[in-house]
């Protein structure tokens, strides 16, 4: 059967999101049951991506994400994927009206890692976050809306920001192995080898407006949506408190993190400012 398949598919989705984001899958946890699988398929399409053209070091990289892509389409044509993670990824894109433009601007920037490794001027990066990161909160607020195109319309920009928010978050985190092991640097007229405070002071305040116009799209949100967005919300605030505090050439010798227990504390905390209705 079919249904049975599918629903393998986006076990499959469950367990790559856990498997690889604790911090993604305990926010997804905070949705609605009814959008969970769709969110699921969409961090594994992003994932498997994400992880052929930064992890797979012994292999061709640019045949893996050319054959990800056209399986992705056959999957389209075709209405079904033996590769349970397109599988899933494909129903949602049906079910949700992802427009292919959306697909192609991930797509694209992911093939950028293959073949860039500096971005020089502000549109560079620009257009980089907006493929690697804008997109794909566009794709989950697709979902969100469940069809209604004036909400959509109303929230893109605030998505758009929110996304760009937890990209930046990202590079910052991830500036030593960026650098190191990837030889990449996503940030224009920023120096790597001489990053100092005034570098990581300017990047952070650029975050804090996108976290700032985003928050103003998360009370807008469906309620099935609202808590769950708002979870990653404050994990990620909580992240870059915490590059904010830590000194210039640690954050460029070691990756930052946020414990499991503090996790759990910001749960509990915006759980509580959740039902308060302070959100």
């Amino acid at each position: 059967m079919k249904s049975l398949f599918d629903t393998v598919s986006f076990k499959c989705s469950k367990l790559v999101t856990q498997n690889y984001s604790t911090s993604f899958s305990l926010a997804v946890k905070m949705l609605s049951p009814s959008i969970r699988e769709a969110i699921y398929s969409i961090y594994g399409f992003v994932r498997f991506a994400d992880e052929i053209v930064d992890s797979f070091q012994d292999y061709d990289k640019e045949n893996l994400i050319n054959d990800f892509e056209k399986e992705y389409y056959k999957s389209i044509e075709y209405g079904i994927s033996l590769n349970p993670i397109l599988n899933s990824f494909q129903h949602t894109v049906k079910q949700y009206n992802i427009t292919d433009d959306l697909v192609q601007a991930f797509l694209k920037s992911m093939k950028l890692d293959l073949i860039k490794s500096t971005y020089n001027s502000q549109t560079e990066y620009e257009d980089y976050i907006y493929g690697s990161a804008d997109v794909v909160g566009l794709m989950c607020l697709k979902v969100f809306v469940k069809g209604n195109e004036h909400k959509y319309e109303q929230l893109k920009n605030e998505a758009m920001r929110l996304g760009s928010a937890f990209q930046k978050v990202n590079f910052l985190r991830d500036l030593k192995d960026d650098n190191l092991v990837l030889n990449r640097n996503y940030f224009p007229g920023v120096d790597l080898n001489s990053f100092d405070e005034n570098a990581k002071t300017t990047i952070i305040n650029e975050i804090e407006e996108d976290f700032r116009v985003a928050y103003q799209g998360i009370v807008k949100l469906p309620i099935e949506a609202q808590f769950g967005v708002y979870t990653a919300y404050v994990y990620y605030k909580k992240l870059l408190k915490k590059l904010k505090n830590t000194p210039y050439y640690e954050i460029g010798s070691s990756r930052i993190r946020v414990s499991n227990y503090t996790k759990a504390g910001l749960l509990a905390q915006s759980f509580v400012t959740y039902k308060l209705k302070l959100v």
